[in-house]
């Protein structure tokens, strides 16, 4: 096995516990076709269209064809999907009441094409009624269109997590290397002083997050902690033994841990880490919730989080947590009006 400062940088390995793809360099590839098959349902079905013609609503993906897939290679993402897609949808004539049903096909959605220009194509089965299938092809395309934008987020995001791995630094620059803030928020921000070497000289970064949701502190804290919320907010089984010592398995075991402190309605602190991070590299996340009369405040401090993964760590809090949290708390109020 080549030694560090032995040959090609590019190709040298480290006989350390992440040195499957040093520096990023190899091509890795991670099949993203089951999960984007649960992805594409998510996002389009149910899609409800609206307007002066009538109401229409896009019901079971009928029929999926095809693949996707991402790949790592010089530290870049490379994504590659083609899909053909077909949906069927019915709706209701605003003056007359009359009832109508159709499909709606997406016969090549691929990164060949922007979302913009993927062809939709919209029919309707024999009758009366094309006022409905005009409102599919103006409106509905629109919405279908938004969702497409939707799984392709999160296909460069969510399913993303940890594919990029920690880069080597060149001996002595590591204790040496230094972050400063840009556009850093009291919200969202990195502290400078927080880089650090951990375990295996692994450059981390500290992530400090505030979010106001519309619920008190103690039901904040129970979607931490309760195995049915947690499913909810996140749309996939989960392993939540919320008590100090108990496992944590979220995403399709994307992230896992253990709950390591907790305090009813006001802290919990967890062992959590991405599955691509260096293996038994764990960072140290704390969850402080703050009642804020009708609403709370949670504040997040997340200690060693890679460099190369400061911002998908990021982004997976943001989006794959706060905003879908915040999608269950209006449902929850919603049902309840």
């Amino acid at each position: 096995m080549a030694k560090w400062g032995q040959g090609d940088p590019r190709w040298i390995v480290e006989e350390r516990a992440d040195a499957t793809n040093v520096n990023n360099w190899h091509w890795t590839e991670r099949d993203a076709t089951s999960w984007s098959k649960r992805k594409l349902k998510e996002v389009l079905e149910g899609l409800v269209v609206e307007g002066e013609a009538g109401r229409c609503e896009i019901g079971d993906l009928k029929h999926v064809e095809g693949e996707a897939s991402c790949n790592s290679r010089k530290g870049k993402l490379i994504f590659f999907y083609e899909w053909n897609l077909r949906l069927s949808w019915k709706g209701t004539v605003k003056e007359s009441g009359e009832k109508h049903k159709g499909s709606v096909e997406i016969p090549n959605l691929s990164e060949e094409n922007e979302v913009d220009d993927t062809e939709i194509n919209v029919s309707k089965k024999k009758g009366e009624g094309d006022v409905l299938k005009d409102l599919m092809r103006t409106e509905g395309t629109t919405k279908v269109r938004e969702a497409l934008r939707d799984y392709l987020k999160a296909l460069k995001t969510e399913f993303t997590l940890g594919m990029i791995l920690p880069t080597k630094a060149p001996v002595g620059q590591e204790l040496a290397m230094e972050r400063r803030p840009s556009g850093s928020t009291v919200q969202d921000s990195v502290t400078p002083q927080s880089l650090d070497m951990v375990g295996v000289k692994i450059p981390t970064v500290r992530i400090h997050m505030r979010e106001v949701f519309n619920s008190p502190a103690d039901e904040l804290y129970s979607i931490f902690t309760k195995k049915e919320l947690v499913q909810k907010f996140s749309k996939c089984p989960a392993v939540i033994e919320a008590e100090k010592g108990g496992k944590l398995q979220m995403f399709e075991g994307c992230v896992s841990g253990e709950y390591t402190e907790l305090v009813p309605s006001q802290r919990i602190v967890l062992k959590w880490r991405c599955r691509s991070w260096p293996d038994e590299h764990y960072a140290t996340v704390a969850l402080n919730f703050q009642d804020l009369a009708a609403q709370s405040e949670l504040e997040l401090e997340c200690k060693g989080v890679p460099v190369s993964h400061e911002e998908s760590t990021r982004q997976c809090w943001k989006k794959q947590y706060f905003e879908e949290i915040h999608i269950l708390l209006q449902q929850s109020k919603d049902n309840m009006e």
